[in-house]
């Protein structure tokens, strides 16, 4: 359920309440708005109805407002207000829209460093780049390792941005989370729960993809076991779910964007690198995904595809995804929102 406080009620009101709760053995969340402060009470009792009734009684509460969906914290009843997330001055959710460009994988110095240049002077505020790659065949490259993340550091050293990395299993956690700024969870392990609950334990964002078969539901519930541990800086992404089409490699599920925005809080990017397994579609479903009202794109770039170790038949050249970058700016501009890309004019 959730308690909503009166606009004048006091801060002892508020830890009289909070006090009640925790000593009925509940979770207590708080999320201060603007106008109201609300608390998200999470656990299950038996007499929640009377617990309820005895909440409502108490001083500055004026409302208490049973939840229906089985997400709490991720759901816009317990947080109207939109979330954005700071990354160190790097602002997901806000009046910007944010771009993450780079590799799938990291492959050597030469190449991390140059790609990171070239997208930061088109726009790019996050570094993204594979260290630890999940792939389908075993014989696949399977990523660099700790030594990928050292690459991308010093990619994140010379040219000021910030990084986000996938992280595939729970032993890499601490090495993840000594490079990374933003810890990604790609599409097969969107339902790794105990991965989940240790994500919600550390104090760094989460990019969660969602699973390649999975609902929205489903997917706002994945995001849920991080928040529900602690950790509510969660940022959520769409990159195409597996239908019965052949021409893609997935399909681009973009109506996830408004309807995310409905039911969350929480700031959602679109992948269509992922999303379409296809370079030339990667830049009309960014322009799309921008239009949809997205909060950020996740874009692969590398200096020369036809020689990446993987995914390169979706990665963008430099000069494509300055293209890109000029071609969004402008949809940004008309929806009231703005994309950081030098030399644009508009």
């Amino acid at each position: 359920m959730i308690v909503v406080m009166k606009t004048d009620s006091s801060q002892n009101q508020l830890d009289h309440i909070i006090n009640k709760l925790e000593s009925a053995n509940l979770g207590v969340h708080l999320s201060k708005g603007v106008q109201r402060t609300i608390i998200g009470v999470i656990g299950e009792r038996k007499d929640k109805e009377t617990m309820k009734m005895k909440i409502e009684a108490m001083n500055g509460v004026e409302k208490v407002v049973s939840i229906l969906d089985s997400y709490k914290l991720v759901g816009k009843e317990f947080k109207p207000e939109k979330s954005v997330i700071d990354i160190g001055g790097v602002k997901i959710g806000g009046e910007e829209v944010v771009v993450m460009a780079g590799p799938c994988s990291v492959e050597n110095e030469k190449q991390i460093v140059k790609t990171a240049d070239a997208v930061k002077k088109a726009g790019a505020k996050i570094l993204r780049g594979g260290a630890y790659k999940p792939r389908t065949s075993p014989y696949s490259f399977q990523g660099l390792g700790e030594e990928g993340l050292k690459l991308m550091a010093l990619a994140k050293q010379k040219t000021g941005l910030k990084i986000v990395t996938e992280l595939i299993d729970k032993e890499y956690l601490e090495i993840v989370c000594n490079y990374a700024d933003i810890i990604q969870i790609g599409s097969r392990n969107m339902h790794n729960y105990s991965l989940l609950k240790a994500l919600g334990n550390i104090d760094k964002p989460v990019l969660l993809k969602r699973g390649f078969a999975s609902t929205i539901k489903e997917w706002l519930l994945a995001a849920e076991y991080v928040m529900k541990e602690g950790n509510h800086q969660v940022i959520l992404c769409e990159r195409g779910i597996r239908t019965f089409g052949e021409k893609t490699r997935n399909t681009l599920d973009l109506s996830s964007v408004p309807l995310i925005q409905e039911l969350s809080h929480l700031p959602i990017v679109v992948d269509p690198s992922h999303g379409t397994g296809n370079w030339r579609l990667v830049s009309p479903m960014a322009r799309a995904a921008v239009a949809s009202g997205a909060d950020g794109l996740m874009v692969e770039v590398h200096p020369q595809p036809e020689d990446a170790l993987s995914d390169g038949q979706q990665s963008l050249t430099f000069d494509n995804f300055n293209k890109m970058m000029s071609e969004i700016v402008k949809i940004a501009e008309v929806l009231g929102k703005k994309v950081y890309s030098p030399g644009v004019a508009v």
